[in-house]
């Protein structure tokens, strides 16, 4: 059976999916989709920490799926901007993770990823990327061995 890696880009995909679609993502049916071509053995979900009731529940969500939650804290500047990335933690975790598995899975639709992913091809790994179409940098689809369009059944409507 195919070992699985998954990396949740989680601010990534909450802006993305609530721009495209008006609604959230469906993590549990994301955990479904990856499980039928194989088994997650590792998964993480990398968010920030705003110290939300809510959002904490969200992140206790994430850990009942299987998730491991990454946080780092929500950091406002002076200058009113904010600040709260996780791309070089992501890599460093792929990277990591990569020689243990068969696959990486990377759901977020942020071109910087595309180096990442051609690394990990380039291991020997299949790379999938789940993005939402249109928010989804085509340098990462290009990048990915599969590509996989969130929409349909991986949208939480209400």
């Amino acid at each position: 059976m195919k070992k699985i890696a998954v990396f949740a880009d989680v601010q990534n995909l909450y802006y993305t999916v609530r721009q495209a679609y008006g609604c959230h993502f469906d993590y549990a049916a994301l955990w479904a989709d990856i499980g039928r071509d194989g088994q997650i053995v590792e998964a993480y979900a990398y968010a920030i920490d705003r110290g939300d009731p809510k959002q904490q529940q969200f992140q206790q969500i994430l850990r009942n799926l299987g998730f491991s939650v990454k946080l780092k804290p929500y950091i406002q500047r002076s200058d009113g901007s904010a600040k709260g990335d996780w791309d070089v933690g992501i890599c460093i975790d792929v990277l990591d993770a990569a020689p243990r598995v068969d696959q990486v899975v990377l759901a977020s639709g942020d071109g910087d990823f595309d180096l990442l992913l051609d690394k990990v091809r380039s291991q020997g790994v299949e790379a999938v990327a789940y993005g939402v179409p249109g928010l989804t940098a085509q340098s990462l689809v290009r990048a990915a061995s599969r590509y996989v369009p969130i929409e349909g059944a991986l949208l939480l409507r209400n």
